[in-house]
C-alpha cells in the first residue's frame, strides 16, 4: 500500500491521543504508532534518548531491530541487541498490516546489567553523538518489574486492537460510537483491576513512608531539632503531592506551594549558594494547570544553572496575566543549559531535552498549539523558560 494513502494516517486527525488518554495514564513506558516503513506517525509516550539519538541513528525512522522485524513479518515481544524489552503489535485491516503499536524500551529487572555491557565506543561512529552524551543516555535507561512490563504489553495490544476496529468502522462508513466506548470502558476497567491486583504494595508503602517520616519529625521536635523537623514535614508533603496519580488540573497555587517546599529543602542543602524568589499574584493562584509542569523546569534551572556555578545563584519564579493568557517565567542567573542539552531541546524531532518536549506536547494537546514551553534565553548570564496557558480555567 502507498503510505500516502494509508488510512491509519487519516485517522490521526481524529485526536487519537485524547481518545486513549485514560488508558495511557496507567503506564509511563514508551508507546508510539509507526507505519510499515517504521516512520513515527504518533508518539503517545516519548521513548528514551538512547533509542532516539544513539541506537536509531540520524535520519532513520526506527532502530535496525525493528526494521529487521518489518522485513521478516515478526511481531510481539522481543529483546533488542542492547538488552531492552520491546514490543511490536500490528494494526490490521482486511488482513493487511497498516502499521504497528510499539514501545516498552526498558530493562526487565534482573537484566539491567546488560546496559553495562554496551560498547560505547562502537556507537559513536564518524558522525554520531559525543561519548559523554551516549554514556548519559545509557545510564538514563529505566529498569522495570516484569509485571508492569506485562501490563504495558497488554495495553499496547488493546490499543492496536481498538485502532483496527476504528479503521474497520471508518472503512464501512458506520458510526457505532456506543460500541467503541463500551470496548474502551471494558479495557480501562480491566487495566485498573490488573494494576490494583499486581501493585497493591504501592497503596501500602507510601502510607508506611509518610508515617515513618512523621514519626522521625516528632523525634526531631522533642530533641529540639526544629529545622530538621520542618525539613521532614516538607519532604513528606512533597512526596505526597508528587505521588498523586490522577490526571487532573491542579491550581497554580498548589503547584507553587509544592515548589516552595522543594526549594526550601534545596536551600538547606546548598545554603548560601542558593537564593530564590517567588512572585505569583493571588488571583493567578486560582487558575489551574497540569500537575508537575512547573517543578521540573525549576529543577532543571537548579541542576544546569545554579549547581555548576561555584558561587551558586538565584532562581526567580513569577507569573503575570496578559492578553487572556497566564505566563509563568522561571529565571536563573546560572551558566545556562549545556550546548548539547540546548540543541536537543530546540530540535523538534528530538525526544530528548530533560522532559521539555513531553511537557510541551502535554500542554499543547490540552490547550492548543499556541501554548506550552518556550526557552526565552539561555547563555552564561542565565536562563529563562516560560510556561504559557490560557486564562480561562478558574476554580470557582
Amino acid at each position: 500500500m502507498n503510505e500516502a494513502n494509508n488510512p491509519l494516517k487519516k485517522l490521526i486527525p481524529s485526536n487519537l491521543y485524547n481518545r486513549y488518554s485514560g488508558i495511557l495514564s496507567l503506564s509511563d513506558l514508551p508507546l508510539f504508532l509507526i507505519d510499515t516503513n517504521g516512520a513515527i506517525i504518533l508518539e503517545y509516550i516519548p521513548y528514551p534518548d538512547f533509542c532516539t539519538n544513539v541506537c536509531q541513528g540520524k535520519g532513520a525512522p526506527v532502530c535496525p531491530d525493528y526494521r529487521s522485524r518489518f522485513e521478516s513479518g515478526e511481531s510481539g515481544r522481543f529483546v533488542c541487541r542492547h538488552g531492552l524489552e520491546n514490543i511490536l503489535v500490528p494494526i490490521r485491516l482486511d488482513n493487511q498490516t497498516l502499521g504497528y503499536v510499539a514501545g516498552i524500551q526498558v530493562y526487565q529487572k534482573g537484566n539491567e546489567y546488560r546496559k553495562h555491557l554496551i560498547d560505547v565506543q562502537s556507537l559513536q561512529g564518524d558522525d554520531g553523538p559525543e561519548l559523554e552524551y551516549i554514556a548519559k543516555a545509557i545510564s538514563a535507561l529505566k529498569t522495570m518489574e516484569p509485571d508492569k512490563i506485562i501490563i504495558h504489553e497488554q495495553l499496547c495490544r488493546q490499543i492496536a486492537k481498538n485502532i483496527s476496529l476504528d479503521l474497520s468502522e471508518s472503512a464501512s462508513h458506520v458510526h457505532p460510537d456506543v460500541e467503541r466506548l463500551s470496548i474502551e470502558k471494558e479495557i480501562l476497567e480491566k487495566k485498573i483491576i490488573d494494576l490494583e491486583a499486581k501493585n497493591m504494595s504501592l497503596c501500602v508503602n507510601p502510607h508506611f513512608l509518610f508515617n515513618t517520616l512523621n514519626c522521625i519529625a516528632r523525634i526531631a521536635y522533642f530533641e529540639h531539632s526544629h529545622t530538621t523537623e520542618e525539613l521532614i514535614y516538607c519532604l513528606s508533603d512533597l512526596l505526597r503531592y508528587n505521588l498523586k496519580q490522577e490526571d487532573q488540573l491542579h491550581t497554580i497555587g498548589a503547584e507553587i506551594d509544592n515548589i516552595e517546599k522543594y526549594l526550601y529543602i534545596q536551600k538547606a542543602r546548598f545554603k548560601n549558594r542558593l537564593e530564590y524568589e517567588i512572585e505569583v499574584p493571588e488571583h493567578i493562584k486560582s487558575y489551574r494547570i497540569h500537575n508537575m509542569v512547573i517543578q521540573p523546569i525549576v529543577e532543571n534551572a537548579l541542576i544546569h544553572g545554579i549547581t555548576p556555578k561555584r558561587d551558586g545563584g538565584k532562581i526567580k519564579i513569577y507569573a503575570e496575566e496578559y492578553n487572556k493568557e497566564i505566563i509563568i517565567s522561571i529565571m536563573d542567573n546560572g551558566n545556562g543549559f549545556p550546548k548539547d542539552v540546548l540543541q536537543n531541546i530546540q530540535q523538534s524531532e528530538s525526544s530528548s531535552g530533560l522532559g521539555f518536549r513531553s511537557t510541551d506536547n502535554r500542554l499543547k494537546r490540552y490547550y492548543g498549539e499556541q501554548y506550552g514551553l518556550k526557552i526565552v534565553k539561555s547563555d552564561y548570564s542565565g536562563s529563562t523558560v516560560t510556561i504559557t496557558i490560557p486564562a480561562q480555567t478558574v476554580v470557582r
